[in-house]
C-alpha cells in the first residue's frame, strides 16, 4: 500500500526515496539532452555549404572544441578497455600488475607528451623532428588557422580549435601507443622497467615517427597517408610491443620441451568482453575525432566505416577460428573486433563502407593465423596485442594504398591519398604506404631493442621464477587483486592437502 502510493506520487517527488533514485537520472537525462540538442545543432549547421559558411566563427570554434573534447574523452575511456581485457586474459594472479600499468601509464604519457612529445611530433622543426614549442610554451594564436595562424604548430593549423584540445587529443592517442605494449609484456616483466620504458616511447618514439606523418615531415611530404594511426599509433605501439616480448622470452611452461604449445587460460573472459566493448565505443573517437572538426558528414561516414570494419572483423574471425579450432573462440571473436578497429582506423575517411567491410573481413582472417604463427615463432603475447595492433596496422596503412577512394567524394584533391591500386591500377599510393610502414617499422624496432636491452643491463627487466610462479601482484606489490578469495590452485592445493591428510588417518 505504502509502495503503490509512493507510485502515485512518484512524479511530485514527495517521498525522500523517489527522489533519491529520480534525482541523479534527471541529472543524466538532462546532459544527453544538453549534448543531443548541441550534436543537433551541429548537423543542422552543417548540412550544406551554404549553411555552414553562415555559421559565426566563433560558433564554429565552440562546436568544433567540444567536438574534438568528447572524442578525446571517448579515447580517454580506452584506457579501462585495455585495463579489462588485459586483466581478463591474464591469470589471476597477476591482476593488480596488469591494472597498475594500464592505470599509471596515461599519467606518464600525460608528463612526457607535455614536456618533449608534442614538440618533438608537431612543433615546428625539420623533416624528420620539430624542435619548438617544449612544454606548450610556443607562440601560438590557435584557433586561427591558415595563413592566419602565427605559431610554431604549423603542422597543426589546419584544427579551429584552441592550442589545449589539439594537445589533449594528440595526448590520449599517445597513451594509447604505450598502453599496446602492456598487454604483450604482462605477466612476467618489471613494473618499473615498463615505467621507464613507456615514458622513453611516449616521449621520444613516438612522437619522432608520429612528426614525419602527421607533424609535416618527410612522408608526409612524400605522400603517405595514415588519417586516424593504424601506423603511427597502433604500429608503433605492436613493434616496441614485439621487441619487448621477443627479447623478455616467454611465460614459464608456455612453451614444452617437445615443441608445443601450452595454453595459459585468462582468468576472466567476462571484463575482457566488456573492455572489447569499451574499446569499440572509444574507437568512436578516435576515428571519427581525428577530423578535429565538428564536420557531420565526415563525422557519420567514418563512424559507419568504423563500425563494419569492426562488425566484419568480428564475424570473419568467428568463422574462421570455428573452422580452424573446431570451435568459435570468444578470445578471437574479442580480437577479430579488435583488429577490425585497428585496420580501418588508416582509411577510414577515405574508403566506401563496402570497402571498409571488406578491410574488416581480411583482418579477422589475419588475426587468427597471426596468432598462430606468433606462438609458434616461441613469442609470447598474452593477449593478442601484436597480431592485433602489429600486424593489422601494417594491413591497415597498406589497404589504403589499395582501396582509397581518391579525390571526389569524400575529400578534395590534397586532402587525402590518391586512389587505390584496386581502382586506378596504379601502384603509386601504394608504394607510399610501404615506405611509410618499412621506415617507421625499422626506426621503432631499432628504438625499442636499444631501450629494453639498456634497462635489461642496469634494473632488469624479467621478475624472478619464483616472482613469477607466485604471482606479480604479491611479488611486485605486495598486495591481491582478490584479497579473502581462493584461487583454484590454492583450491587444487587444499583439496590434495585434504586427501593426503584422510590417508594418512586411514593407515
Amino acid at each position: 500500500m505504502k509502495l503503490r502510493s509512493i507510485l502515485r506520487r512518484g512524479f511530485r517527488l514527495q517521498h525522500p526515496l523517489t527522489q533519491i533514485l529520480y534525482l541523479p537520472t534527471r541529472r543524466t537525462l538532462l546532459t544527453f539532452a544538453v549534448m543531443i540538442g548541441v550534436l543537433s545543432a551541429t548537423a543542422a549547421l552543417g548540412q550544406d555549404t551554404a549553411a555552414s559558411a553562415a555559421v559565426p566563427e566563433k560558433v564554429q570554434v565552440a562546436l568544433n572544441t567540444l567536438w574534438v573534447i568528447l572524442a578525446g574523452v571517448l579515447v580517454f575511456f580506452m584506457n579501462a578497455g585495455f585495463g579489462m581485457l588485459e586483466t581478463g586474459f591474464c591469470r589471476a594472479k597477476n591482476a593488480v600488475n596488469l591494472l597498475s600499468k594500464n592505470l599509471i601509464v596515461f599519467a606518464l604519457a600525460s608528463i612526457s607528451y607535455w614536456a618533449i612529445g608534442f614538440a618533438l611530433m608537431f612543433g615546428d622543426g625539420n623533416g624528420v623532428l620539430g624542435s619548438s614549442g617544449f612544454f606548450l610554451l610556443g607562440a601560438d594564436n590557435s584557433p586561427a588557422t591558415g595563413e592566419a595562424y602565427r605559431g610554431v604548430y604549423s603542422s597543426l593549423s589546419w584544427a579551429a580549435v584552441p592550442l589545449s584540445a589539439k594537445f589533449f587529443f594528440q595526448l590520449v592517442f599517445a597513451g594509447t601507443a604505450a598502453t599496446i605494449v602492456s598487454g604483450a609484456v604482462a605477466e612476467r616483466i618489471k613494473f618499473y622497467a615498463f615505467f621507464i620504458f613507456s615514458l622513453l616511447l611516449v616521449g621520444i618514439s613516438y612522437p619522432i615517427t608520429g612528426h614525419w606523418i602527421w607533424g609535416g615531415g618527410w612522408l608526409q611530404q612524400l605522400g603517405m597517408w595514415d588519417f586516424a594511426g593504424s601506423t603511427v599509433v597502433h604500429s608503433v605501439g605492436g613493434w616496441a610491443a614485439l621487441m619487448g616480448a621477443a627479447l623478455l622470452g616467454p611465460r614459464l611452461g608456455r612453451f614444452l620441451p617437445d615443441g608445443s604449445v601450452a595454453a595459459i587460460p585468462g582468468h576472466n573472459f567476462a571484463i575482457a568482453t566488456l573492455g572489447c566493448l569499451i574499446l569499440w565505443l572509444g574507437w568512436f573517437g578516435f576515428n571519427p575525432g581525428s577530423t578535429m572538426a565538428a564536420d557531420p558528414g565526415a563525422i557519420a561516414h567514418i563512424a559507419v566505416t568504423t563500425n563494419m570494419a569492426a562488425a566484419f572483423g568480428g564475424v570473419t574471425a568467428t568463422v574462421v577460428s570455428t573452422l580452424y579450432f573446431g570451435k568459435p573462440d570468444l578470445s578471437m571473436i574479442i580480437n577479430g573486433i579488435l583488429a577490425g578497429l585497428v585496420a580501418i582506423t588508416a582509411s577510414c575517411a577515405f574508403v566506401t563502407i563496402e570497402s571498409a567491410a571488406l578491410i574488416g573481413a581480411i583482418a579477422g582472417t589475419i588475426i587468427v593465423f597471426s596468432v598462430v604463427t606468433i606462438d609458434r615463432l616461441k613469442i609470447d603475447d598474452p593477449v593478442g596485442a601484436i597480431s592485433v595492433h602489429l600486424v593489422n596496422g601494417v594491413w591497415g596503412t597498406l589497404a589504403v594504398g589499395l582501396f582509397a577512394d581518391g579525390p571526389g567524394r569524400f575529400y578534395e584533391a590534397g586532402a587525402g591519398p590518391l586512389k587505390g591500386l584496386l581502382w586506378s591500377g596504379d601502384f603509386t599510393q601504394f608504394g607510399y604506404q610501404l615506405v611509410g610502414v618499412l621506415a617507421v617499422g625499422g626506426f621503432t624496432v631499432a628504438f625499442s631493442t636499444a631501450v629494453w636491452l639498456l634497462l635489461n643491463a642496469t634494473i632488469g627487466i624479467r621478475v624472478s621464477p619464483e616472482e613469477e610462479i607466485e604471482g606479480l601482484d604479491i611479488g611486485e606489490h605486495g598486495m591481491e587483486a582478490y584479497a579473502g578469495f581462493l584461487l583454484r590452485e590454492e583450491v587444487k592445493g587444499f583439496v590434495d592437502l585434504l586427501k593426503r591428510m584422510s590417508g594418512s588417518g586411514r593407515s
